[in-house]
């Protein structure tokens, strides 16, 4: 079929070659993105997608319809105790298990569509040459120092036990799962020492001591005041996500930097993990230690890039050219806003640093909380059981994104978003006006009499639609610069709802062509231009579903527009026109909600408190506390709308009487502060009284 494509420089999707290496360019808009990287003992579910690899692919494709030069790099985080845990019960060794699990995530990305220029791991060579460079700069400069702490010890192992291999009483209230980190009955945290009666997870009968052992910290403090400098910087030139270390008005609102930055651990007492380079001259007793994941988490990202080019040193040691997009949920934020500034800082070297940090709250479901160990919840590969498109999926995820608040994910709303507005907007648009065009022209575009290139604004029969699709391409455009990416979807939908009104206003039938074929053939020939258009501002939300609309325009990929423009022109022979969604029935939330229900007795699992990684299917461990066990079982109901709208004004006005208490000591901010506490008690005891009168 012959194409009739206006023929304009910068009209198409610059698209790489298979196998060319993507390198930025001088006096080029050069963007980097990275997406949290998943921890490598589970498989994700679909808040962690959201949470940040399906916004960076979304924004990752946005840029590429730019015909920006783009590299998007993602990976499997494969160190750290978590891993080898998680082996230990396995059965497997961590290698095995850090393999099992990046196939696993690969399959689940694929599946959802996620274009990464390169995914990769952290347990490669480079990685560990990288991170041990990193490492030895930091101890050239200064940064570095010997602490001598007590730890506990395996007599029988022969070793020193990390935090997840050990476990006891608690000490604060009592209960016997306690791990060495954190109580899951009563949630408070303490150090692996002060556990009563600690026990080795791999041999429970094993005798378990107290031992010094020495360990290299980060001089934190020694950097702050540098760091908290950059942060002022960086946070305005990259217009950082709100729910960030520095609010609105500029002021670092995070505690850990109010308070002080301490030294942080580097180096742990573990095999599975970066070997700890110790030089001749250097500090022998750190010789068969490793570096800490927390400490080397971060460094996955140029590591990643370094597998995927040599070349890496082009995007990372390049911030006069390079724009750096970090995509995560809201627990990583530290860790991308002051612990790896910190060590690029101290480092020395001319990092490519932070340019635009975009956060996400939590995806809830249904009510309550993923959940892999009680099977709550949609994970991994198992979103292609319900025989929902990918773009279906990508489409609702996108559309709830929890940008500013906790948000929902519903079946009932995900199937009323395919019905009522992918199938009877979006659909119907494109559907209707490339049928009329094979049904009546033959399959060939007619001519319109437009010109090629821009249409006037000041068209005679059209200013209003030609203003109107102009404006949207504005706000779209002004949306996804900014990251808000649910808004950039929802103009997509704006204007796929303008081209319906237009072709109903405009009369669009066979009646129109006998009686006007001049108008109406500029009227299909608008309509088509349209959806070319649309086809480009869709690609990054929905990637099949904009080369479904190529294939039946029967046109080349193209870049995103500034205006409306005649580019398909009179002649230029569409493909066969067919649907793009199909009907759900709605009968089958209720099919869903009980496949992926899981156990709705069980208790329902919090948010991580591991900042360093994304941690999918996080499980809570049993609680012998009576008042924890009930207040779990509350927790695994599903939750009314009330309830959950309760909740957020509880956790907003949370976040006000934070940021008075960040602000400078005065009569006036205190009496702010004993209103804003008094607001808070008050929604908190009617929101517990209103969940006692539920349950009665």
């Amino acid at each position: 079929m012959s194409q009739n494509i206006r023929q304009e420089e910068g009209l198409l999707r610059a698209i790489p070659k298979p196998g060319e290496t993507i390198l930025p360019q001088d006096g080029e808009e050069n963007v980097l993105i990275t997406s949290a990287l998943p921890y490598c003992n589970n498989v994700p579910h679909l808040g962690n997608i959201i949470g940040s690899s399906l916004s960076a692919d979304v924004f990752a494709r946005y840029n590429r319809t730019r015909n920006r030069k783009t590299l998007y790099i993602c990976g499997t985080d494969e160190y750290g105790t978590a891993t080898e845990t998680q082996a230990l019960k396995e059965k497997i060794t961590p290698r095995e298990l850090c393999d099992k699990y990046n196939a696993l995530h690969i399959e689940t990305y694929k599946w959802f569509d996620l274009g990464f220029d390169y995914f990769g791991r952290t347990s490669t060579p480079l990685h560990s040459e990288i991170a041990q460079e990193i490492y030895l700069n930091l101890q050239d400069h200064g940064y570095l120092e010997k602490q001598e702490k007590d730890q506990t010890y395996c007599e029988q192992c022969a070793k020193f036990l990390a935090d997840r291999f050990v476990e006891g009483i608690c000490p604060h209230c009592g209960s016997n799962d306690a791990r060495g980190d954190q109580c899951d009955s009563c949630a408070r945290t303490f150090d692996a020492t002060e556990l009563i009666n600690p026990r080795c997870l791999i041999d429970k009968t094993h005798t378990v001591v107290t031992k010094v052992s020495s360990h290299m910290y980060l001089k934190l403090d020694a950097i702050q005041p540098r760091t908290e400098e950059w942060i002022r910087k960086s946070w305005k030139d990259g217009k950082w996500s709100p729910n960030s270390v520095i609010n609105g008005e500029g002021e670092i609102v995070d505690a850990r930097l109010k308070q002080g930055l301490r030294p942080s651990p580097v180096t742990r007492d573990l095999t599975w993990g970066v070997p700890v380079p110790v030089r001749e001259g250097d500090d022998q007793s750190m010789a068969g230690k490793v570096l800490y994941v927390w400490f080397e988490a971060c460094i996955g990202y140029p590591s990643i890039t370094a597998n995927y080019t040599p070349e890496w040193k082009q995007w990372w040691f390049n911030h006069k050219n390079v724009r750096l997009f970090q995509f995560m949920g809201k627990d990583n934020v530290y860790f991308h806003t002051i612990f790896f500034p910190s060590v690029q800082i101290g480092d020395g070297r001319p990092w490519t640093t932070l340019h635009h940090l975009s956060t996400t709250e939590y995806l809830n479901y249904e009510g309550g909380k993923f959940s892999k160990s009680h099977g709550r919840g949609v994970f991994g590969p198992a979103a292609r059981e319900t025989n929902i498109p990918a773009s279906v999926w990508r489409y609702y995820l996108i559309s709830v994104r929890p940008e500013t608040a906790d948000a929902m994910f519903s079946w009932a709303d995900c199937i009323a978003a395919n019905n009522n507005v992918l199938l009877n907007n979006f659909g119907n648009f494109v559907n209707r006006a490339l049928k009329f065009v094979s049904a009546n022209y033959d399959g060939v575009i007619p001519d319109s009499g437009d010109a090629p290139g821009p249409i006037s604004p000041n068209d005679e029969a059209d200013a209003e639609f030609i203003a109107d699709v102009n404006n949207l391409l504005k706000d779209y455009i002004d949306a996804m610069e900014a990251v808000k990416l649910r808004l950039g979807l929802h103009t997509v939908m704006l204007l796929s709802a303008r081209g319906n009104l237009y072709l109903q206003s405009s009369g669009l039938n066979k009646a129109l062509m006998a009686s006007n074929p001049k108008r109406c053939a500029q009227v299909v020939s608008r309509a088509i231009n349209l959806i070319y258009i649309l086809s480009a501002l869709v690609h990054p939300f929905m990637p099949a579903t904009g080369d479904a609309i190529l294939a039946q325009l029967n046109a080349p990929e193209r870049s995103v527009p500034t205006v409306i423009a005649n580019d398909i022109l009179a002649g230029h022979h569409i493909g066969t026109p067919d649907h793009l969604f199909k009907k759900i029935d709605e009968k089958m939330a209720e099919v869903w909600k009980a496949k992926f229900g899981g156990n709705q007795n069980a208790p329902s699992p919090q948010p991580s408190a591991d900042a360093t990684h994304v941690v999918p299917g996080m499980s809570k461990r049993k609680a012998e506390a009576a008042k924890k066990a009930a207040a779990a079982a509350l927790d695994a109901a599903p939750k009314s709308a009330e309830v959950l709208a309760w909740e957020q004004k509880v956790a907003d006005q949370g976040q006000v009487v934070r940021e008075l208490k960040a602000k400078p000591k005065s009569a006036e901010v205190d009496k702010e502060i004993v209103e804003a506490v008094a607001t808070l008690k008050t929604l908190k005891a009617e929101l517990a009284e209103y969940q006692k009168q539920s349950q009665a």
